[in-house]
């Protein structure tokens, strides 16, 4: 099967490699969990350009972008950017899951599960 290629903006590289050397606390617990393979055999990778956006998490396989919100998305400013951000990348055919940061922090294994079950639920299966 041949992965579909999402443009980026070039100018975003640097910023997403400071990015994945600067990982947010939740962020390397969240990680943890998926680098490796560890989730179902998928491949993840951290900070990944995409378009005009960085997005935390992203497998290429899947066309599944996961992003942690922490407290600077809790106002309506940022609920408008987030809608709009994420309605272009489900525009490119990017699926994309949002959980809080206080949900990471909480259990980081709890959302391993929840995109196990997301990743499940969609019908893929688990790669070798």
């Amino acid at each position: 099967m041949r992965r579909k290629i999402i443009p980026y903006n070039p100018r975003l590289k640097t910023l997403a490699r400071q990015l994945r050397n600067n990982l947010t606390r939740t962020e390397a617990m969240l990680w943890k969990h998926l680098q490796n393979r560890q989730l179902l055999g998928y491949d993840f990778d951290r900070q990944r350009p995409i378009d005009e956006y960085i997005v935390d998490f992203f497998c290429k396989d899947l066309l599944l972008a996961i992003e942690i919100d922490g407290a600077s998305h809790d106002h309506p400013d940022a609920y408008a950017a987030d809608w709009q951000r994420q309605q272009r990348l489900e525009s490119l055919g990017i699926r994309l899951l949002r959980f809080t940061d206080h949900n990471v922090q909480r259990d980081p294994a709890a959302v391993a599960r929840a995109i196990e079950d997301w990743i499940s639920g969609q019908g893929f299966v688990q790669q070798s």
